[in-house]
């Protein structure tokens, strides 16, 4: 037997002691599936881990650390900028998935504590029971995106136009260290303290958001609440081409009034939302009924929907949906008017059907993991001051043009959708579609009986490496434009273009933390190389 051999049965031994033998998986499906992610593949660990209490998460860390061996936190795994992918097979991979207790509820001083594995959907539900919700409160796959996979990689969705992005809503985190032990951010930091207050000096919450785990793994969470809005609104609006669609969003964005909005492209109209099944309307209408303020309400929003039919979009090449809140009907009014005046002359309002379906059910299956037609898919995205949106969006129309003939011969289709975030970034989120065959991830993460309504193809190879390529090109634009990211992750060139100043300071933080760079190696750029 190998030395490497027997070190790895010694470690998972240990490992076995503290979680139970159960919860250390070594099975190559099981490896391979927890370390893939939506789009990539790199090494396979030693072993996946699945501790269930904060204590054994802290003993695992100090077998890894004295065994040399790098640890990977995993979330809910819905991910594509290979944040959770090991970067070296000496390594084991931290399922967060039993570490999902609510720890506190403090409706009076207005903050929420959970476990890093806790879903947004779980999270928010019981949060409901009290009238009360994050401040951001999720993205839209929040059924399996954990609460410490967002805080790791940031977020943005519901709340975003008001609230900003999943590290705004934080106030403290409890850190387990490379050693095992736990340093604890903003107020809880103090001994007498709680986490209700973030800032008290320099930000070291700020310091753990979007580190991909580099820094260390996200034990408890401490987040911000507000009461649930009595009333909300929604509105849509069509346009002819992206210009018009960029330039009202920017001017929505602007007001300070928009809870959360998403733009659709061409590609997007067509693709998931055209595929909607009986079931789906169902479901729809009976989430509407549900959310509504009252039945007089839901029966004239089902009304409404059921009048514009899968029309709604018809003559219009791009889309924005509109969700604003408030504390009563008057000022959702005033809001939805000022969203109406940003956008005169910009695009023409059509049937609300799309953010009235999503407002009732926020947190949507995951289904789009694969494409309407079956086909791989994968974003990328950037955020842009809106000055740049335009400028932004002709590159991307050059670069297609260049590469069609190629695309449309390998079977690659493009799609994008568009967020404004707070009242000054704006998020594009280019998306590839391609036929392809499937993998472990998607054959596992879906439900067969949604697999069995798809088509499957062969393997693709030509195809995927022309993804690469183009996802490559659409960096390179980014970083041109001065685009910033959230899921950083080990895809984004998070150190490219960065001021030395800057790069120094994080590696200094990384060694001080991490010394042997034992969390998450590669992550943000290889700050540990």
């Amino acid at each position: 037997m190998s030395a490497n051999l027997q070190e790895n049965k010694d470690i998972i031994s240990q490992l076995s002691d503290v979680c139970g033998a159960e919860q250390v998986l070594t099975d190559d499906a099981d490896r391979e599936f927890y370390a893939m992610d939506v789009y990539n593949f790199r090494e396979l660990p030693i072993a996946v881990v699945q501790p269930g209490s904060v204590e054994e998460l802290q003993q695992v860390a100090r077998i890894a650390s004295a065994a040399g061996v790098a640890l990977v936190p995993r979330g809910g795994g819905a991910s594509y900028t290979d944040g959770f992918l090991p970067a070296t097979a000496h390594s084991l991979l931290i399922d967060t998935g039993r570490l999902t207790a609510v720890v506190e509820i403090n409706a009076e001083d207005m903050y929420v504590t959970v476990e890093p594995g806790i879903t947004w959907a779980d999270m928010t539900a019981a949060l409901a029971t009290k009238g009360l919700r994050t401040a951001f409160w999720g993205p839209f796959s929040g059924l399996r995106a954990t609460v410490g996979g967002s805080m790791s990689q940031n977020a943005v969705s519901l709340g975003s136009g008001t609230y900003g992005c999943s590290a705004d809503t934080a106030l403290s985190f409890d850190i387990v260290l490379a050693n095992g032990e736990i340093l604890s951010t903003g107020s809880k930091a103090m001994d007498k303290s709680s986490p209700f207050f973030r800032h008290y000096g320099p930000d070291l919450t700020g310091l753990f958001t979007g580190d991909a785990g580099a820094f260390g793994i996200k034990a408890r969470i401490t987040l911000r609440l507000v009461p649930v809005p009595a009333y909300s609104g929604t509105a849509s609006f069509g346009f002819n081409d992206f210009d018009a669609m960029a330039d009202g969003m920017a001017r929505a964005g602007r007001t300070g009034v928009v809870a959360d909005d998403f733009g659709l492209d061409p590609k997007l109209q067509q693709g998931q939302l055209g595929k909607a099944s009986t079931k789906d309307a169902v479901q729809a209408v009976w989430a509407v009924l549900k959310t509504s303020t009252n039945p007089l309400d839901g029966l004239v929003r089902v009304m409404k929907m059921a009048i514009a039919g899968k029309r709604f979009l018809s003559g219009f090449d791009y889309s924005a949906h509109y969700v604003v809140e408030g504390a009563s009907r008057a000022e959702v009014s005033a809001k939805l008017a000022t969203i109406r005046q940003a956008m005169a002359g910009h695009g023409t309002e059509i049937a609300n059907t799309i953010p009235t379906v999503l407002r009732a059910m926020p947190f949507i299956p995951l289904y789009p993991i694969l494409g309407p037609r079956g086909q791989r898919w994968v974003p990328m995205h950037g955020i842009l001051p809106f000055s740049r949106i335009k400028v932004f969006n002709r590159r991307m129309a050059e670069m297609y043009a260049e590469h069609a003939a190629q695309m449309e011969t390998l079977k690659v289709e493009k799609a994008a959708m568009f967020t404004s975030i707070s009242t000054n970034g704006f998020l594009y989120e280019p998306v590839f579609y391609w036929e392809d065959d499937r993998t472990p991830y998607h054959k596992r993460y879906l439900p067969q009986e949604y697999l069995d309504t798809l088509p499957e193809y062969p393997a693709n190879p030509e195809g995927r490496a022309l993804v690469a390529t183009l996802r490559g090109k659409i960096q390179d634009i980014f970083c041109d434009m001065g685009a910033v990211h959230m899921q950083v992750g080990k895809s984004y060139p998070y150190l490219r273009g960065r001021q030395a100043q800057a790069t120094q300071i994080l590696k200094d933080v990384k060694k001080s933390l991490d010394p042997d760079g034992l969390m998450n190696p590669g992550a943000l750029g290889g700050l540990e190389g």
